[in-house]
């Protein structure tokens, strides 16, 4: 059988160390969980079973194991020490076995993203963005559709536009929406974007360093590698919809929770094909993943045992071959998903409502 490991690591650190730790979750803070996280060695989590190919019957196992470290410690200690840990925890995954081996969160994005960590290991590696930008894009397009945006005519904006994953989501929301706004830190590399883009989009798009211009968008696909939320409330327009693919979030609870007229949605929620039982809980329903994790098991269940997506340049042909791929093994986008929790049609209709409100409040 055809197999592949997959890493994770806490990124709310109480919340996440419980969940395998349930004493030391309780009883450590945030600040301590940061601090030990790096003398801790990589942990075995879990055993993934029954992922199965609706096109060719084909099934697959694999494991859920952790990098110790935090984002916050991530980001603190030197680039180095960080790439020693999550190849130590890759070995891990060449023991047990794994024909490929995924990235997860800010593990992904350490550093060249990837490359490094794929040169130091035996097993094929991929950070799982491909397929990321894929369902994120998708997730915007059918939240507009839900909320009754005219896809066409609408504003969108990516707040991180020059990363890996914001690029290639820009370049497909360009073909799309009638307004398209690149957001980042650097105006050269937004230009540069822009001038890349411009010529094939159907968009017309514009550059900005401030998310003061969020207040223009209708459509918002965040994906940013902070590591605490950068959208406030007042950053929003009434009945905006907001895909957050960061992860840290780039949108705190509180901020949803201040505008009850924004739909927020996690980006990337997969519905996995066959009676998968992960047994472990890492905050999704019974049979969902992140993107990310659908992107390792897609190519285990292809057979495609290399390094696949690495980098910060990805490319569009690799985005639309994952994209097949999964789709010809039965991955989808699920339903949505806000802050740990299902999107009902009555939350869906209460953000509606809000809006309405909040624009008669205006008008009034």
């Amino acid at each position: 059988m055809d197999t592949f490991a997959f890493i994770i690591h806490p990124i709310d650190p109480k919340r996440d160390v419980s969940r395998k730790y349930p004493f030391l979750g309780k009883i450590l803070s945030a600040g301590q969980i940061d601090f030990f996280s790096t003398f801790f060695p990589p942990v075995y989590i879990s055993e993934i079973e029954g992922i199965t190919s609706t096109s060719t019957g084909k099934q697959i196992k694999g494991w859920l194991i952790a990098c110790p470290y935090t984002p916050k410690r991530m980001l603190e200690l030197p680039e180095k020490i960080v790439y020693q840990k999550i190849i130590q925890t890759g070995r891990m995954a060449e023991k047990l076995g794994a024909n490929i081996l995924g990235l997860g969160a800010f593990t992904s994005v350490v550093g060249d993203a990837g490359i490094t960590i794929a040169n130091a290991l035996d097993v094929p590696v991929t950070t799982g963005d491909s397929y990321t930008v894929s369902m994120a894009v998708e997730a915007v397009q059918k939240a507009a559709e839900i909320m009754d945006i005219e896809l066409s005519s609408a504003t969108a904006a990516v707040v991180g536009a020059t990363g890996a994953i914001g690029k290639v989501s820009a370049e497909l929301l360009a073909e799309s929406v009638g307004e398209l706004y690149l957001i980042g830190r650097r105006l050269d590399a937004l230009e540069a974007l822009r001038e890349r883009l411009q010529p094939h989009a159907r968009a017309e798009i514009h550059i900005s360093n401030s998310l003061d211009v969020l207040r223009q968008a209708q459509l918002i696909l965040t994906v940013t590698s902070a590591i605490h939320g950068i959208i406030d409330p007042e950053n929003l327009q009434p009945g905006a919809v907001v895909c957050d693919v960061a992860r840290p979030r780039d949108v705190s609870a509180m901020v949803a929770a201040a505008r009850n007229d924004i739909l927020v949605i996690d980006g990337g929620m997969v519905d996995v094909p066959g009676a998968v039982d992960f047994h472990f809980n890492f905050g999704f329903p019974t049979g969902k993943s992140y993107a990310c994790m659908a992107e390792t098991m897609a190519l285990a269940l292809e057979g495609r045992f290399e390094d696949y997506t690495l980098g910060k340049d990805l490319t569009r042909a690799r985005v639309d071959e994952i994209t097949s791929i999964a789709k010809k093994h039965g991955f989808r986008l699920s339903g949505f998903r806000s802050f740990e929790k299902a999107v009902t049609s009555e939350q869906i209709e209460k953000v509606r409502q809000a809006k309405r409100a909040r624009l008669a409040r205006r008008q009034s």
